[in-house]
């Protein structure tokens, strides 16, 4: 349980992409966008050099951040070890943003910051820089919180969208949908609804894979075979779960109102709609951690990093929602 006035702790992220203008860009919104108290774990000389007249103000502990935040940005220092160029991956710095992650996990752990708001990286440059053992952000997180699984959400004002399998292959989907997969998946998402977003009974619509939705066996047997009876094992313990639903109707203007979050087959299949319905202000959302985690729906953009033409709308909704996740927890502990 977190005190109100917690500040957030937000990540480096890749230093060669856009995360630092972010943050900058968020700090200095703070008051036309209403934001919540944050403090980031970064360079405080490369934040000063980006941020222009911006006072960037070094904290030694979170606690510090509420003091400083109207003054400047504050700023818990993790200088870089080479000289970092926008636009490119520095593999000499991947030690850095590591520690980063693993500082504001270790400060929200300890009830010392809110949550944690991670900018984008690039998981190469950790590799090959830092020998990074971990497919990506959310299976670092996910043991960092001593968890074996956890599930990724998309949000975006009017639509949350989960994928049950993420990063792979379309041909390698169809191995990933079982019926303790979607069970399993499902009953995290239900927990995390009811304590972070403060739904008491969440409702849970359930795509089918094939089109639309296998057209009673005519064009697969997964949902009968499978979907239908993980739906029914959900519905035994009184989990609102309904479906199987073909996946081309069920976000249009009248179906989203009928539920609370869509979990989806594969990748795409939950993507593209929120992406489509609102591009700018997706959230991703990692459920099931012992602690809250958001963080722009977006890579980073090293098209974009020192150009200025950063959009921070994706990063200030993960700001957003991060505060009200740590706010419901803390309201139902």
């Amino acid at each position: 349980m977190t005190a109100p006035d917690t500040p957030l702790a937000v990540t480096m992220g890749d230093p060669g992409g856009i995360g630092g203008e972010l943050t900058i860009m968020a700090w200095k919104r703070r008051q036309e966008d209403t934001l919540p108290p944050f403090y980031t774990l970064d360079d405080p000389a490369r934040l000063a050099a980006m941020g222009g007249d911006m006072p960037v103000i070094e904290i030694d502990d979170p606690a510090q951040a509420i003091a400083a935040f109207d003054a400047g940005l504050p700023v818990l220092p993790l200088p870089l070890a080479a000289a970092q160029p926008p636009g490119e991956p520095v593999a000499a710095n991947a030690g850095t943003v590591i520690a980063s992650i693993e500082r504001a996990v270790e400060h929200v752990r300890a009830g010392k910051a809110a949550g944690v708001v991670t900018n984008p990286i690039n998981k190469r440059a950790l590799y090959e820089g830092a020998g990074f053992a971990y497919p990506g952000h959310t299976e670092f997180l996910a043991a960092l919180g001593g968890v074996d699984r956890s599930v990724m959400m998309l949000a975006a004002p009017g639509l949350r969208v989960v994928p049950l399998t993420v990063h792979v292959a379309l041909r390698d989907v169809i191995a990933g949908i079982t019926q303790s997969s979607i069970t399993h998946t499902a009953r995290i998402l239900n927990d995390a609804l009811r304590r972070d977003f403060a739904l008491p009974s969440p409702r849970i619509a359930i795509a089918g894979l094939n089109p639309h939705a296998g057209e009673g066996g005519s064009m697969g047997r997964e949902e009968i075979e499978i979907i239908a009876p993980a739906i029914d094992t959900l519905r035994g313990e009184g989990i609102d779960a309904s479906g199987p639903w073909p996946g081309d109707t069920m976000f249009h203007d009248d179906a989203r109102p009928g539920y609370d979050v869509a979990l989806c087959m594969y990748h795409d299949q939950a993507l593209i709609p929120l992406k489509t319905l609102d591009f700018h202000r997706g959230v991703n959302i990692t459920l099931g951690l012992p602690f809250v985690r958001t963080s722009p729906d977006h890579g980073t953009a090293y098209d974009r990093a020192g150009k200025g033409t950063a959009d921070p709308r994706s990063f200030i909704e993960a700001l957003r929602t991060a505060r009200a996740m740590a706010d419901a927890r803390s309201a139902a502990s």
